[in-house]
């Protein structure tokens, strides 16, 4: 099925954002490297504009990529242009924190990082890249957001580590119900209906990353957060530069003919979206909370419809209001409920560890 914008329609968007993304891009450049510096050598609590800084990073970038790939994948094959942004981003990466003293990964780490970077990566982006042909930005990062209901899904039906409460089933169910609004083609609220094939491609990458979240607890994984992300986005991508070659993609990719707007967008996704705001989130983790840091969950898909709408030119109705609003409930619930219980968990075992110590 052909995408539903025009490459010319592509190239009017690419125009549209360049100059804000540009912009955008400059007035983080000299605040990043504190940052940075921070995430190889943590030392005390940093200054509150740090925290803001790395928590804007994290919201608005990765809510932004949405709208990136939007623009990138209407001119460029989506696996070549997922394939070239995590290749060279984990490669990058990986020399720094190497130049930056962390160890690299031993065999069963790599072997480990690979496999995740099939689920994660490979399966993930190769889906997302090629569903944004089909799907406004904005809607497929609300049916991305479902991924804690997929991670929660595989814990009660195949690790039973999570047990099926009442507050958890409902909110199960509004995640569902959430997902059913976007995709009814009987009731869209007056919207055009989505593209199936991208629905499902998206429902497909975010089980691909919800399986992968769980092995990862699994599994042999370096100490350093940058190293082990760096590991698998390499791996990732080059696999997915892999199948550009095998589907036949790379023979189709004519670089000269792709804008300067398509280029600047892989170039944002590259430095803005794999780089920085990773960087940023694995930062944040040393000084907040894991509960608090994963707000951006909440957060992203408001920010790429906003950003769809406003930069994008992506309409806006009802049934994707309805349908964020509900997934983005059921989110909450379920993550909230989540900490909650690790944090009874936490408490509980610091009390045994202690009763322990004073017997």
């Amino acid at each position: 099925m052909p995408p539903t914008q025009s490459s010319e329609e592509g190239h009017k968007q690419g125009k549209l954002v360049l100059p804000l993304w540009r912009r955008f891009c400059i007035g983080y450049r000299r605040s990043y490297s504190s940052i940075m510096k921070n995430v190889t050598h943590p030392s005390a609590r940093p200054a509150k504009w740090k925290i803001l800084l790395a928590f804007s990073i994290i919201y608005f970038v990765w809510g932004s990529t949405y709208l990136a790939i939007r623009v990138g994948v209407l001119q460029m094959p989506p696996f070549v242009m997922a394939g070239i942004r995590f290749t060279v981003a984990g490669l990058a990466l990986w020399l720094w924190m190497r130049v930056q003293g962390t160890p690299s990964l031993t065999w069963p780490e790599w072997r480990a990082a690979t496999l995740l970077g099939s689920l994660m990566f490979l399966l993930d982006y190769a889906c997302l890249f090629w569903a944004e042909q089909r799907v406004p930005s904005g809607i497929a990062a609300v049916i991305i957001a479902i991924i804690p209901v997929c991670i929660t899904l595989l814990e009660i039906i195949f690790l039973k580590t999570q047990h099926l409460t009442l507050r958890l089933g409902l909110g199960l169910a509004v995640g569902v119900i959430g997902v059913a609004v976007l995709v009814n083609p009987w009731s869209s609220f007056g919207e055009a209906p989505l593209d199936r094939g991208g629905v499902v491609a998206l429902l497909v990458a975010s089980i691909g990353w919800s399986i992968g979240t769980v092995l990862s607890r699994r599994l042999v994984m370096p100490a350093s957060k940058a190293m082990s992300a760096a590991a698998q986005m390499l791996s990732g991508g080059m696999m997915l530069l892999v199948l550009s070659v095998v589907s036949g993609e790379f023979a189709r990719f004519h670089p000269k003919s792709i804008s300067i707007g398509a280029w600047f967008s892989l170039v944002y996704l590259i430095i803005a979206g794999s780089i920085i705001a990773y960087t940023a989130y694995v930062w944040l983790l040393h000084y907040e909370s894991p509960t608090k840091v994963g707000t951006y969950a909440y957060v992203n898909p408001i920010v790429a419809v906003i950003v769809g709408t406003l930069l994008g030119g992506e309409a806006i109705g009802r049934r994707t209001i309805l349908g964020a609003a509900l997934i983005l409930v059921s989110v909450v619930a379920i993550t909230t409920m989540k900490s909650r219980a690790s944090a009874v968990a936490q408490t509980a075992d610091r009390e045994i560890r202690e009763g322990a110590v004073a017997d």
